[in-house]
């Protein structure tokens, strides 16, 4: 999928008379007042003026809240001003995220006359008990009539879960991402639940009733999705939330309002990073013997991912294999891709040593 750039606009719980037990849709925005169209404007503004690759497509993408389920008349007055964008040239398209029980054939007529390429659903689960548990106020059932409602209409699909949801285990986080798989989306974004304050997750956190995954559990259950996703050939564009003030380390940060969960401002390079340990312990493994000194060459790009997180990965080499590791960049790799050379085997090492 072609690369682009976004201009974000908040629409925070407009449109939405759900209360999920998780969410704080004011907080998980960072934005605490309702949007205007002149707010619209003036945000498509600032990012045309400060983007700096004119040649990459623009898309105005209104996140937050529950697009469709706004009312009409404002609705039209957010899209009446990013399509005149659109007609000028400046934006090649707009997306919306919005709630699966409000999609319907007249809402999405209504985006189709504005432009709208992309439709990204809040699903969270495809098991309705857990739906039920965190009072998301649908079911399956509704995923998968608006999903195929909204590909037959040519929208672009996009599909939004959530690890680590009440009483949710990893099983049923992989049976939703093979459900979500069969409705065919292009993109998908994956959240790990935070408790944030003034929710009921977090009166349940209190009580002790919830206990939200650790750090390192959150980052493993995500790495399998990502990997089941990429053997669909579904995106993933996001994964852990946007960091804002408000979703920030509270321990750092006074203004956060995050209370507990796998909160990391690095959350995306964590699983990334992990996926990428994996890769190069089979490449080295798949060579049947032992590796004393590998050389990695990466896209310089990946490096970071290659290295991980505060070196984790190069560590973790020399600490459970005592492999030593050398980091050559090649821009002629894909940004994912790793070749590894044998710099010194074992048994070289030791006849290194037996010489001196």
């Amino acid at each position: 999928m072609k690369q682009n750039y976004i201009i974000p606009i908040f629409v925070p719980h407009l449109g939405c008379n759900n209360q999920c037990t998780f969410c704080n849709q004011r907080t998980i925005s960072g934005q605490m007042k309702d949007i205007t169209p002149e707010d619209v404007k003036k945000t498509i503004e600032y990012y045309l003026k400060n983007f700096k690759n004119k040649e990459k497509e623009v898309e105005i993408a209104f996140f937050g809240g529950s697009f469709t389920g706004i009312d009409t008349k404002k609705q039209i007055e957010l899209l009446e001003i990013a399509n005149k964008y659109i007609r000028a040239n400046k934006v090649k398209s707009i997306r919306v995220s919005t709630r699966p029980d409000y999609i319907d054939k007249e809402k999405l007529k209504l985006l189709k006359k504005y432009k709208v390429r992309t439709i990204e659903l809040g699903v969270q689960s495809a098991n309705d008990y857990i739906l039920k548990k965190c009072k998301r106020g649908h079911t399956f059932e509704d995923v998968k009539s608006a999903s195929k409602l909204i590909r037959r209409h040519g929208f672009v699909l996009g599909h939004q879960m959530m690890v680590g949801l009440p009483e949710s285990t990893m099983l049923d986080e992989i049976n939703t991402a093979k459900a979500l798989a069969k409705l065919k989306p292009k993109i998908m974004r994956i959240y790990p639940v935070l408790v944030l304050k003034g929710t009921e997750l977090e009166k349940e956190y209190n009580d002790g009733s919830y206990e939200p995954l650790s750090l390192s559990q959150a980052v493993e259950r995500c790495k399998e999705l990502c990997y089941f996703f990429g053997k669909k050939h579904i995106k993933v564009i996001r994964i852990g939330l946007q960091n804002t003030d408000t979703i920030s380390d509270s321990k750092k940060n006074k203004s956060s309002e995050v209370v507990s969960g796998p909160y990391s401002e690095n959350f995306r390079q964590l699983v990334e990073s992990s996926m990428c340990y994996d890769m190069i312990v089979n490449k080295i493994k798949s060579y049947n013997v032992k590796v004393k000194e590998v050389e990695i060459i990466t896209n310089p790009k990946n490096v970071d991912n290659v290295v991980g997180y505060k070196k984790e990965n190069v560590q973790k080499l020399k600490e459970y294999y005592n492999v030593d590791v050398k980091i050559k960049q090649d821009f002629s790799i894909k940004n994912e891709d790793i070749k590894i050379n044998i710099l010194k085997k074992y048994t070289d090492f030791l006849d290194e040593n037996e010489n001196v």
